[in-house]
C-alpha cells in the first residue's frame, strides 16, 4: 500500500517470529497510528473530525460513508457533530479488540493467517453458504502482499474504519459486496440464508425493491409511454419524435396523461417480485440439495432466475396486457383498470390477456444473460484494475455498470419486446391485421426494415440512467428505513 494509505498508518503489528501468538505494538506507536489516521480525516486542520471529513475519508478507501454517521453518533460526548482526537483513539483502540476477535475466530488452525477455506467454513457456520471461488474473491480483496492469506496486519487495515460490531455483521457485508448484484438488477433474486429467512429480512428487502421500483417506473413514467407510442407506430408514422410524441400526448390529455397506465405497472412489482423470488428459491433447493455446503455457480444462478422470470411474467402477464392497453388509451377510453379488463374480456375473450407472451417470455432470456453478464463483467474488470483493495467499487461505479449492462440487454432483446407490444395493442390499433410473432417479424421487416425493429429505443435509453439512479438511491434508504442496511 502507498505511503498515504492505511497500511502506512498501521504498519507496526507483526506476527511473532516464535509462535502463532500476535503481539501489540507499545502504546506510543498505537497513538501515533491513530494521530497519522486522524490528520488525514482533518482536512481543514482543525484538530476535530466532523462527518463531513470523515465522509469524504471513508469513500476515498472505498467505504460505505453512512458508516461515518454511526462512527460519530456513538463517539460524539458533547453531540456537535464533530470528534476531537482522545474520543476518536478511544473509538479505534475499542474496535482494534472487536476487529481482534473476529480475526482470532476466523483462523480456526491458529497460525496467524486467514485463507479461503477458513473464511468458506466461517461463513457457513453464519448461515452463509459460499463456494470456494467467491471466498477466494473476498479474500483477495483484503490480501495486499499477493500472498493469498490475510495476515492480522491486512485484515485490521481492510476493517478499521468499517463500523462492524461482529462477525454476523462483516458476513452480511461480505454477501453483499460479492455475491449479489447492487441496484437496479431484478432479473436474478437474491439469495437468503435461513436466518435471514428467519427473521424477516427478505420480506423487508422485497419491499425495498418494490418500493424502489415503484418511484423509479413513476419519475419514469412519460419516457415509458413515449415508447410505447414509438413502438406501435407503423412505417407511414415515422416523422413522430421524442418532442412531438410528448407534447401529442399532452395536447390529448393534459399533464396527467404522461401518466397513463404507470398505476398498474407500479402494481405488478410487489406481486412479481414474490413470485420470482418464491420459485427461484425453490428451483435453488433443487439444484443444491444433493450438494450441501455450495451456492449455485453463475450459469445455475442464470438458469434459476430465467425459469423465476417465465414464472412471474406468466402469473401477471394479463397486467402487462392491461398497462399497454392503459397506456394507449384515449380520454375516456377505460373509466380505470377494472373497466379496460371488463372490455378486454367482453370484446375479445379471454386469450387477449396473453398476447404477445411468447416473444415476451423468450425476451427474458438474452436480456438476463447478457444484463448480468456484461454487469460482473464489468464490476469485476473495475475491481481489479482501480480498486484492487476494496470490496465495493462505489456507487457511481455501480449505477454505470448497472446503466451500461442493462442497455446491452434491452439492445438484445428489444425487437422481441417490439413485437410483444405491438401484438398486445393490434386489436386497438386502426386498420391493423392480428399477426403472429412470425408475422409481426414478417410484416415490419418487409416494410420497415431492421430500423423497425428498434422503433422507440431512443426514449427507452434515456430512461436507464435515471431509472437505474432513482432505484438505487430510493433502494438504500428504504433499506434503512426498514432496518435492513449494512
Amino acid at each position: 500500500m502507498g505511503e498515504t494509505g492505511l497500511g502506512s498508518c498501521f504498519g507496526l503489528l507483526r506476527s511473532h517470529p516464535e509462535g502463532n501468538e500476535l503481539y501489540v505494538d507499545p502504546e506510543g506507536g498505537r497513538e501515533r497510528r491513530y494521530a497519522q489516521l486522524f490528520n488525514q480525516l482533518d482536512l481543514n486542520k482543525d484538530n476535530r473530525v466532523d462527518i463531513t471529513e470523515l465522509r469524504t475519508g471513508l469513500a476515498a478507501r472505498g467505504l460505505h460513508q453512512n458508516e461515518a454517521e454511526e462512527i460519530v453518533q456513538e463517539n460524539d460526548m458533547s453531540q456537535d457533530g464533530l470528534l476531537e482526537f482522545n474520543r476518536f483513539s478511544q473509538y479505534l483502540q475499542a474496535h482494534e479488540k472487536r476487529l481482534r476477535l473476529m480475526f482470532h475466530s476466523l483462523d480456526h488452525n491458529k497460525d496467524g493467517h486467514i485463507d479461503a477455506e477458513e473464511i468458506r467454513e466461517s461463513l457457513h457456520s453464519l448461515g452463509a453458504d459460499v463456494s470456494i471461488e467467491h471466498a477466494t474473491r473476498i479474500l483477495q480483496s483484503m490480501d495486499r502482499d499477493g500472498s493469498m492469506t490475510v495476515d492480522w496486519n491486512e485484515w485490521r487495515d481492510h476493517f478499521l474504519l468499517n463500523h462492524f460490531q461482529n462477525m454476523e455483521e462483516v458476513a452480511q457485508f461480505w454477501k453483499r459486496s460479492h455475491i449479489f448484484d447492487i441496484g437496479d438488477h431484478l432479473t436474478v433474486p437474491d439469495e437468503f440464508s435461513e436466518r435471514e429467512r428467519c427473521s424477516g429480512m427478505v420480506w423487508r428487502q422485497l419491499i425495498a425493491g418494490a418500493m424502489a421500483g415503484a418511484v423509479s417506473r413513476t419519475g419514469t413514467a412519460p419516457l415509458d409511454r413515449l415508447k410505447v407510442f414509438l413502438q406501435v407506430q407503423s412505417a407511414t408514422s415515422r416523422r413522430i419524435n421524442l418532442w412531438s410524441g410528448l407534447r401529442g400526448m399532452v395536447q390529448e390529455g393534459g399533464i396527467p396523461a404522461l401518466w397513463r397506465g404507470n398505476g398498474i405497472n407500479v402494481l405488478k412489482i410487489a406481486p412479481e417480485s414474490a413470485i420470482k423470488f418464491t420459485v427461484y428459491e425453490q428451483i435453488k433447493w433443487l439444484i443444491c440439495r444433493r450438494r450441501e455446503g455450495r451456492t449455485l455457480k453463475i450459469e445455475e444462478r442464470l438458469m434459476a432466475g430465467s425459469i423465476a422470470g417465465v414464472a412471474a411474467q406468466t402469473l401477471i402477464y394479463p397486467m402487462e396486457v392491461l398497462k399497454t392497453r392503459l397506456t394507449l388509451r384515449k380520454t375516456g377510453q377505460y373509466s380505470g383498470m377494472a373497466d379496460c379488463a371488463r372490455q378486454i374480456l367482453r370484446k375479445e375473450g379471454p386469450q387477449a390477456f396473453y398476447r404477445g407472451y411468447l416473444p415476451n417470455t423468450l425476451g427474458i432470456i438474452p436480456y438476463a444473460g447478457i444484463d448480468l453478464a456484461v454487469y460482473e463483467t464489468l464490476k469485476t474488470a473495475w475491481l481489479q484494475r482501480y480498486s484492487a483493495g476494496s470490496a465495493d467499487p462505489g456507487v457511481l461505479v455501480l449505477l454505470g455498470c448497472g446503466a451500461v449492462s442493462s442497455t446491452c440487454g434491452q439492445l438484445a432483446s428489444y425487437p422481441l419486446a417490439l413485437v410483444r407490444t405491438r401484438m398486445q395493442a393490434q386489436t386497438i390499433l386502426e386498420g391493423q391485421q392480428r399477426l403472429s410473432m412470425v408475422g409481426q417479424f414478417k410484416h415490419i421487416m418487409s416494410h420497415e426494415g431492421i430500423p423497425g425493429l428498434y422503433r422507440g429505443i431512443a426514449p427507452n435509453f434515456l430512461k436507464v440512467i435515471p431509472a437505474v439512479s432513482i432505484s438505487y438511491v430510493v433502494y438504500e434508504h428504504m433499506k434503512k428505513v426498514l432496518g435492513v442496511a449494512y
